[in-house]
């Protein structure tokens, strides 16, 4: 009865272990050991296939109506499409500005590849993250085009590049990219992207031109496409959401799993008038965003094998001959900046995915992010942060440690009763009680403020995890990437250390089984430390110092002066 409480929560901590171990099965193309489904892992694009192929694996343009039908014929262009011109005639357009590096293709004016000169690729230090990519090994591009009832220029329909500057120059605050269509079946469609000074979201404009003798209704669709497998370098011992997703005002932010697509089991809001279609990995997104009031169809599907879509189809009103209609929107391309997103789009936030925590971690962020505004170093903001949880939580840790100190007080005597009735299980049990009562304990007393406080460390680890922010942050010394695991080891040793102190330091179980669980589970939790973000390790590190040092001040206040109960495996 006494260890109730530590069993409480060792059974929570190895249901956890059990979850992360089944997912770092999935995650590495094995079934799942404890919760198997019938996902099968997606596959790569085949080894060597030219980007020409690749995009025209992409091509396949879902139908408005049926926003989660069967999707079409792979590699098939719309309805009506022109002739795909071959691939010598296209035209790659290479834009710079001081955040980002574009590259558009003349096929349809399609946004290819991106990279952040801000944010360097963790295996080419020399060079920005790429996002955005359409290569032998990777798909990922945004694309828009014109359907409906005739043959419109669509996202494989060869587009003039106007010329004009490709690089923000100093003195200039924008550029212009623009790239105009032929005649197609009398509609020419005019793309023109406005990019800014230190901006990752770029205005876009479709002008739809009728050049025929007859009205016409298109329909614009806005699509982002990629292949379903995980982000390059993602750590195998904690796994982040990589999909699709979209947001409207109704029902929020709303993220579909690539199984989900592929089983066709995508269940969200069709319809809506406002939000936005993205897709989101760790740290990075891109989405979509088309003002309010415009309505809009949304779809996820499959295109191709291991390709997926998320877009949004929105139907023009009737063009008179000679007549034009102009649609503006935003295409975000760029890290997960939290107060960049916020001021972008409502809810663009939100790819930011802090789960069912988000209520906590936002707050939580906010605060971090304004001690970093006076500490100008994350890892010693993390510190700071850390400290004032302990702060706030002072008299909750002070009612569980105190419980913790009482129990530890009567604990021989618990012990001297236990070996004494040993085989009188009933007789102990009551025993057991009357010591209780008579020394006013209870047991669980320890456990539930804890418990009060797991949720909110919990959120603190997202918000770590996810912050965009700690990509490249150094701290001190060897620390250079509060992202990445520390080089050597230092870090995880001393999490190692502070964690066989912190469990030195409480009362020993009267069952040596307990005992020796007490000792081998953070021994083993500890090990998955060696693989986790220096920025994590470091909160844990703060947080065990902080609880060890209250911890020492509680029992000697309360005359319990502190010892050390060494394991005994024997």
């Amino acid at each position: 009865m006494n260890d109730i409480r530590r069993t409480i929560l060792w059974v929570i901590f190895g249901f956890s272990m059990v979850l992360l171990w089944d997912q770092w099965q999935v995650f590495n193309g094995h079934k799942a050991t404890f919760f198997p489904s019938s996902t099968q892992s997606a596959k790569a694009p085949a080894a060597g296939a030219s980007a020409p192929a690749a995009g025209a694996a992409a091509s396949s343009v879902p139908a408005p109506q049926a926003a989660n039908a069967a999707p079409a014929a792979p590699g098939t262009a719309p309805t009506g499409a022109p002739t795909i011109t071959p691939a010598a005639a296209k035209e790659r357009v290479v834009v710079n500005t001081d955040v980002l590096t574009l590259t558009f293709d003349s096929e349809g004016g399609t946004l290819v590849h991106s990279a952040f000169a801000k944010y360097k690729d963790e295996a080419r230090k020399d060079n920005g993250f790429v996002l955005l990519d359409e290569s032998a090994n990777r798909v990922y591009v945004a694309q828009t085009g014109l359907i409906g009832s005739g043959s419109f220029p669509t996202h494989k329909t060869l587009m003039k590049v106007v010329p004009g500057e490709r690089s923000l120059k100093d003195g200039l605050n924008e550029l212009e990219v623009k790239f105009e269509s032929a005649d197609v079946g009398g509609v020419k469609l005019v793309k023109t992207y406005t990019l800014k000074r230190g901006a990752y979201d770029i205005a876009v404009r479709h002008d739809i031109v009728n050049t025929g003798t007859a009205a016409i209704s298109p329909q614009l669709y806005m699509q982002l496409v990629r292949d379903g497998n995980k982000p390059p370098g993602e750590s195998s011992f904690y796994s982040t959401f990589t999909g699709p997703a979209i947001y409207t005002e109704a029902k929020k932010y709303q993220k579909v799993e690539f199984k989900d697509i592929e089983n066709n089991k995508v269940d969200v809001e069709k319809q809506a008038t406002n939000g936005y279609a993205a897709m989101v990995q760790h740290y990075f997104a891109s989405a979509w965003i088309l003002g309010d009031g415009i309505k809009r169809d949304l779809f996820f599907r499959k295109v191709d094998t291991n390709l997926y879509a998320v877009g949004m189809i929105t139907s023009l009103d009737s063009i008179a001959p000679g007549a034009t209609k102009s649609i503006d929107s935003k295409f975000f391309v760029g890290p997960q900046e939290e107060k960049t997103l916020e001021a972008i789009a409502p809810g663009l936030e939100l790819v930011k995915d802090y789960g069912w925590l988000t209520i906590l971690a936002k707050p939580l962020y906010w605060l971090l992010d304004k001690l970093h505004g006076f500490i100008h170093n994350w890892g010693w903001s993390i510190v700071a942060l850390v400290l004032l949880l302990k702060v706030a939580f002072y008299w909750l840790n002070a009612k569980a440690y105190a419980s913790m100190a009482k129990m530890k007080a009567i604990n021989p005597k618990i012990m001297e009763m236990r070996e004494r009735l040993k085989d009188k299980p009933q007789e102990m049990q009551q025993a057991m009680m009357k010591i209780y009562r008579e020394e006013k304990v209870n047991p669980m007393g320890g456990c539930f403020p804890i418990m009060i406080q797991i949720p909110v460390f919990i959120a603190l680890y997202w918000v770590l995890l996810s912050s965009v922010e700690m990509r490249n942050a150094p701290w001190i010394g060897w620390i250079h990437d509060l992202s990445a695991p520390d080089p050597f080891f230092i870090l995880p040793i001393v999490m190692t250390l502070t964690t066989m102190l912190q469990t030195a330091l409480n009362p020993a179980p009267p069952d040596p089984m307990q005992a020796k669980l007490m000792w081998f589970m953070p021994l083993i939790f500890s090990v998955m430390f060696f693989f986790f973000p220096a920025g994590l390790v470091l909160y844990w590190i703060t947080n065990n110092i902080l609880s060890i040092a209250q911890q020492w001040v509680i029992n000697t206040r309360m005359g319990v002066p502190p010892q050390f109960n060494l394991p005994k495996f024997n």
